[in-house]
């Protein structure tokens, strides 16, 4: 379980990207962060995993008790646990698909050890992630001849490789095709259940939130909009959220995926 309290972000020259907001992440949760660019999505899963302090406010994560002032171990612990994926995968180009996921291993050992070949479980390891992302055939392929969409899976297998208890994933999708993006989702949230993630995942794309999300948290300009479920998500709602972005059109489409997923 993950607690925020009135947890809230301005940063140096006055910007509050998150006003006091408190919300509760249960295990094993899929939760989508929803709303356009600059609502506070990335603001607040960045506090999640303290790559932001918050400026006021309590986070809490079970297993470890309140850590928006900590450092050293405990944070390194919650951070092993947290697996962050992003937008633009993070990816180093020249090493392989393998090469890249191993990296996800580094966190659990000292730094010196980290200057040694890692056990050869790892690597074991990290092929049954690749696997599970669907992307074995191409674990020895450079990373920088992949697809965009299939950088993103080595990014989550990535992550996966870390055991983690925690999964935030800041836009996954954004720069992919439709096709790639609900694939992506799809083998995401699967190993989000079958593992029993906690997971938060920033989108913007109506259709995607309403189609994968267990609970949709719309933001705009800093401020919770809407809590609940896909299925209770209104026009006004959605209006709120996007503001003069074409809202009723958005609003219609909405309904229309809410209907098909109730009815599926």
């Amino acid at each position: 379980m993950i607690e925020l309290d009135q947890i809230s972000k301005t940063f140096p020259g006055g910007e509050t990207a998150l006003h006091p907001t408190t919300l509760t992440f249960e295990k094993g949760s899929f939760t989508v962060l929803l709303g356009p660019s600059g609502a506070g999505k990335s603001t607040l899963l960045r506090i999640v995993n303290l790559l932001h302090r918050p400026s006021s406010g309590q986070l809490s994560v079970e297993g470890l008790g309140s850590l928006e002032k900590t450092s050293g171990l405990t944070l390194r612990q919650h951070r092993r646990s947290t697996a962050m994926i992003f937008q633009s995968h993070q990816l180093i180009g020249r090493f392989s698909a393998l090469e890249n996921v191993m990296i996800g291993c580094l966190g659990q050992y000292g730094p010196f050890r980290t200057l040694l070949p890692l056990p050869k479980k790892e690597k074991i390891y990290a092929l049954e992630c690749l696997d599970r992302l669907e992307i074995l055939e191409k674990a020895n392929d450079r990373v920088d001849n992949l697809s965009g969409g299939q950088r993103q899976r080595v990014g989550i297998a990535r992550g996966l490789v870390q055991n983690p208890r925690i999964m935030l994933a800041d836009e996954p999708v954004a720069s992919l095709d439709p096709a790639s993006s609900e694939k992506t989702l799809m083998l995401m949230k699967t190993i989000c259940k079958e593992d029993g993630l906690t997971a938060i995942v920033s989108l913007h794309q109506l259709e995607l939130a309403i189609r994968f999300a267990d609970r949709i948290i719309g933001l705009c300009k800093g401020e919770v909009i809407y809590d609940g479920p896909p299925d209770y998500l209104e026009k006004t709602h959605i209006a709120k959220i996007y503001g003069s972005i074409d809202s009723k059109q958005m609003g219609e489409n909405a309904k229309d995926r809410t209907s098909e997923k109730h009815a599926a």
